[in-house]
């Protein structure tokens, strides 16, 4: 998959813009503020269409304006596709492609795959199990949508069971055999989950080893642990033994909504004993073993975007990592950095095709 052309109006900052990209290597370079980060967006966008930032979808139109439209010429091995998105600030986004509205965001997950490299990594580390839980539901959902699919209902059938146990509270009354009527597709939706998610877990492991040892040189053992409360019980005795705290708590305390990874150096958590250059480290292992568990598991090489890549890694290393992802033709990269110079000395040094774009 390569992004032949990219056009963006009234998103973010962007009134209007539009660039023809190498199917190698892309830099946009220019000061802070100026929005390369946001065209960074504008393709995980074309992604899985929403921001990486995490930001509500009306945040990204630019001031004062109406609408943003994020348009691509995207190479599909032997064909050229359009993807389209329009949001409108009084109506619903749309995202088409070849001019067909998908009718579901879901549908067209997996299409674009993309890895994002960015400063905001560390909070994989330092946040709650909830960004763990978001990143790793990424990871599977861009190779396996019938995992999306299992994931959009379980989450619905916990709002379900949740407004059911709040209303018991609001009302004080309480009948468990209607609470035990989403126990079987809480339960069914789960447990794939569970099994989908443990499986991923454990072949990432090794490749984030791999790349860890090429990255660092170190001799540190990494490892991803997946905790999850179904690795010791069932998912239908989870809901029985739980059910007079979740009437207290009027919410459903265990699951695999609860589920988190833990990133050990050593048998260790490293956000307690590695260094900020061991845990940088790391964490580009880690994507770069999302890389490569994508292309295993779809044939796709994912776009790799490397927002603010220099703040990470010095320049050396830099280096290291884009010749290790052209050598293991991982696919498109994107590169923002403010000192162009410091990006054209890492781009001749790589000897491939690429282009410069000064924002």
């Amino acid at each position: 998959m390569i992004i032949n052309q990219l056009s963006l109006i009234n998103f973010k900052n962007h009134s209007e813009q539009s660039f023809d990209f190498s199917p190698q290597i892309n830099c946009f370079v220019g000061n802070n503020g100026v929005g390369k980060t946001n065209i960074l967006d504008a393709l995980h966008y074309l992604s899985v269409g929403k921001s990486f930032l995490g930001n509500s979808d009306l945040n990204n139109i630019k001031s004062e304006e109406d609408f943003f439209v994020i348009e691509s010429e995207i190479q599909n091995d032997d064909k050229e596709d359009i993807i389209k998105i329009l949001l409108p600030r009084e109506s619903k986004k749309l995202i088409k492609k070849n001019d067909k509205a998908y009718d579901r965001l879901a549908d067209h997950i997996g299409y674009l795959p993309s890895v994002m490299i960015s400063p905001y990594d560390s909070n994989l580390i330092s946040d709650s199990g909830e960004s763990r839980r978001k990143f790793l539901d990424a990871m599977i959902s861009q190779t396996d949508s019938a995992y999306l699919f299992d994931l959009i209902q379980y989450q619905k059938t916990i709002q379900q069971r949740n407004a059911l146990l709040k209303n018991f509270a609001k009302n004080r009354y309480f009948d468990k055999d209607s609470l035990e009527i989403y126990d079987d597709p809480i339960s069914n939706f789960g447990t794939r989950i569970f099994e989908k998610r443990k499986e991923f877990v454990e072949k990432l492991n090794p490749i984030v080893q791999h790349y860890y040892d090429i990255i660092s040189g170190g001799k540190e053992k990494v490892s991803v642990v997946y905790e999850s409360h179904l690795a010791e019980n069932t998912f239908q005795a989870l809901l029985a033994e739980s059910i007079d705290k979740d009437r207290a708590l009027t919410y459903t305390s265990k699951g695999i909504h609860k589920d988190d990874l833990i990133f050990e150096m050593n048998g260790n958590a490293i956000k307690k004993i590695g260094s900020q250059g061991q845990q940088k480290s790391f964490l580009v292992a880690l994507k770069l073993a999302q890389i490569n568990r994508i292309k295993e598991l779809t044939g796709k090489s994912p776009i790799l975007l490397l927002d603010d890549i220099f703040d990470k890694l010095d320049d050396t290393r830099v280096s290291q990592l884009i010749e290790l992802v052209n050598k293991e033709n991982f696919g498109q990269i994107f590169i923002t950095d403010t000192h162009k110079e410091r990006t054209e000395n890492v781009v001749k040094r790589i000897h491939e095709e690429s282009r410069i774009f000064e924002i």
